[in-house]
């Protein structure tokens, strides 16, 4: 019997083997992306000290687009972009958090790299 993959899981799995290779650092931290049906979240996090540095989201007053569409990704990537801008951050490592780079997910990483992160 062929059983049903629950996708949820298998993205965790994906996660998990990027997350033993991929660690932020204070001068180049982690921009790990998660996305839901609704919504867009994006942080900045510094692994060594365990702390997020930065965050955004579709829920941020900043950002117009209430949805987990192209367009807010947008906005979700150019907001990170300016936090980390007023923090001096520039370098980061691209967390993707286990999803495929298409969609939403590379509109908000090309909406940081027009914002001025470099990864």
């Amino acid at each position: 019997m062929i059983k049903k993959t629950d996708r949820k899981t298998e993205r965790e799995r994906r996660h998990l083997r990027v997350r033993k290779r991929v660690s932020g650092t204070q001068e180049r931290p982690r921009l790990c992306v998660y996305r839901s049906n609704t919504n867009i979240y994006v942080q900045l996090i510094d692994d060594v000290a365990q702390k997020t540095i930065a965050a955004a989201s579709t829920l941020d007053k900043e950002v117009k687009t209430k949805h987990a569409n192209k367009e807010a990704a947008k906005e979700v990537g150019a907001l990170i972009a300016k936090r980390a801008k007023s923090k001096k951050i520039e370098n980061v490592v691209f967390d993707r958090g286990g999803y495929i780079y298409h969609g939403v997910v590379k509109e908000l990483a090309e909406a940081a790299r027009e914002g001025g992160l470099k990864f």
